[in-house]
Parts: C-alpha cells; sequence; structure tokens
C-alpha cells in the first residue's frame, strides 16, 4: 500500500490548491487541467460507502489503477463502479495476482501483470457500460411516458 499510496497526499494536497485556484481563473493550461481531472477522479475512487471498505489488496489495485491513468477518461459518476467491478474482477479472475500485491512490494512484473489485467477489464467495462447515462435517461422517459 505504501508503494501505491507514497505520493497521494501530495497529488491531492496539489489538487486540492490547483482546485481552488481554478475558482478564480478560467484559462488554465493543459497540465492544470489534467492535475485537476485527476485529482477528481481520484477523489472519488478514495470515496467508499460507510461499513462496507474494500480489502487492503483492491485498494491498492485501484490506486494503482489510478496512478496509471486507467481511470481519468472514465466519467466521475461512474468511478466508484469502475472500481467496485474492477475489486470483483481481480477477485475471480485474478487472485493469484491480488495475493501477490497483498504480499509485498509491486515489481516490475507484477506491475506489467497488473497494467495486463486493468487494461482488459477496463476495455470490458466500456463495452459493458456504454453511454450509461443515456441508458438512464432513456428508462427514466419511458416510465414517465409510461
Amino acid at each position: 500500500m505504501k508503494q501505491v499510496a507514497g505520493t497521494l497526499r501530495l497529488d491531492l494536497a496539489s489538487y486540492r490548491e490547483k482546485q481552488a485556484f481554478a475558482q478564480f481563473g478560467s484559462d488554465l493550461d493543459a497540465a492544470t487541467q489534467y492535475q485537476l481531472n485527476h485529482g477528481a477522479h481520484m477523489m472519488e475512487l478514495l470515496k467508499q460507502k460507510r461499513f462496507s471498505a474494500l480489502d487492503v489488496a483492491d485498494q491498492a489495485i485501484a490506486i494503482y489503477a489510478a496512478k496509471e491513468n486507467f481511470v481519468d477518461d472514465i466519467d466521475l459518476d461512474h468511478v466508484a463502479l469502475f472500481r467496485d467491478e474492477l475489486s470483483a474482477h481481480m477477485q475471480k479472475k485474478h487472485a493469484d495476482l491480488r495475493e501477490t500485491v497483498r504480499n509485498g512490494k509491486i515489481s516490475n512484473a507484477t506491475g506489467k501483470k497488473l497494467q495486463k489485467a486493468i487494461k482488459a477489464f477496463k476495455k470490458q467495462f466500456l463495452v459493458d457500460h456504454p453511454n450509461r447515462e443515456e441508458k438512464i435517461d432513456l428508462e427514466a422517459t419511458a416510465e414517465i411516458a409510461g
């Protein structure tokens, strides 16, 4: 956990500082926009429901995925869903990799395996959840009309 979350506190402090600064200015450079987007996604990823904390291995994998920019292009409303489904996916299909993360540092080889597993999961996640807001809006519209 220390390895993946090592710079997390500094990253989030920088995000909060830039977030406060961004309220006063409208023209932001690309680096600042990236940091604001990345920070917002990290904050969403870290939110957990009361009395339902993730296992430490799943937390480490989720933070690793976010730090490796797998989460930045997912809609903010779906970051928690992505995290939860990633956790379930890793438990079912990559239990050995989860145990490796739980038991020690993430080596280069383990990191490559994690990136491959997360990339495959994300691809499937995007297929399973295309235009999720549109589906919800269509269902709401059908209920109102029906």
